[in-house]
């Protein structure tokens, strides 16, 4: 059965979208059977793993609403196929952004995508959720679809802030909707050790998390930011950069923690 993980942070730019095409990249070189599920209308997610969220014919918002089951809705893409990383993608694009209002009257609101998921669950070891930098409904299904959630965030004052908040947000959760919803690990992303602040910071997480914070650390690196302008997660477009190799260490890291969950 696969273990569902959404990558949130309701703090925008802080590397969600890097962080789950690059985790389920490589996920997929570590063979392992992936899901990659875009909840952002903007389609990064989908248009960074290879896919044209234009031409898509079925999107993650057909799911929601019930008018394609996710085995009709996900492809893959040419590109990872032909490098060795293949994924399943159930993409998105535009439309999504409407889904938000048509989910309000239907039953069952928060948790379309986890039923949708469920009839597939034994056909992945990993579905990984790319969620919006929002508290939206959206996210509010990726957070009940999900038995974790992946915390990417910079080493920064205000990522600290915000994640006081979606600590709460994941509690509230837990408590009222998903039982099974914990915090995997928080990921530092965007690293700079050179950076006295950043180092600060680093070390007070790990002080307060403990082992929730992930050994992995993925640094600030030039070729993971230009990955996305040639429809590749970075780890596929330049395997031997440092940003990649670093994911290739998480992709194994987290392959470790599923094992002992």
């Amino acid at each position: 059965m696969a273990k569902i993980f959404c990558v949130a942070n309701q703090k925008g730019g802080v590397g969600k979208t890097t962080t789950t095409v690059n985790l389920a990249a490589g996920l997929a070189k570590l063979n392992q059977r992936v899901l990659m599920v875009d909840l952002d209308p903007q389609g990064n997610a989908t248009m960074g793993s290879g896919v044209d969220k234009r031409q898509l014919a079925r999107t993650v918002y057909d799911v929601l609403l019930g008018t394609a089951s996710v085995a009709e809705a996900r492809v893959k893409s040419d590109k990872l196929v032909e490098a060795g990383y293949s994924y399943d993608i159930l993409g998105a694009n535009r439309e999504l952004a409407g889904a938000e209002v048509e989910l309000v009257d239907l039953e069952q609101r928060e948790r379309r995508l986890k039923n949708a998921l469920a009839l597939v669950m034994d056909e992945y070891d990993f579905v990984l959720i790319d969620c919006p930098p929002s508290l939206s409904m959206l996210t509010l299904n990726g957070l009940c679809a999900a038995h974790g959630v992946i915390v990417p965030m910079q080493c920064e004052y205000f990522a600290l802030e915000g994640l006081a908040d979606l600590v709460n947000t994941i509690k509230q959760v837990h408590a009222n909707l998903n039982p099974d919803l914990q915090i995997i690990g928080l990921l530092r992303v965007m690293y700079d050790p050179r950076v006295t602040l950043q180092a600060q910071v680093s070390d007070q997480l790990k002080a307060h998390f403990g082992d929730k914070v992930f050994d992995a650390v993925i640094p600030r690196n030039v070729r993971l930011a230009e990955a996305p302008s040639y429809g590749l997660p970075g780890v596929v477009f330049d395997p031997a950069a440092r940003g990649a190799q670093s994911f290739f260490t998480f992709a194994e890291e987290m392959v470790g923690r599923i094992g002992k969950m």
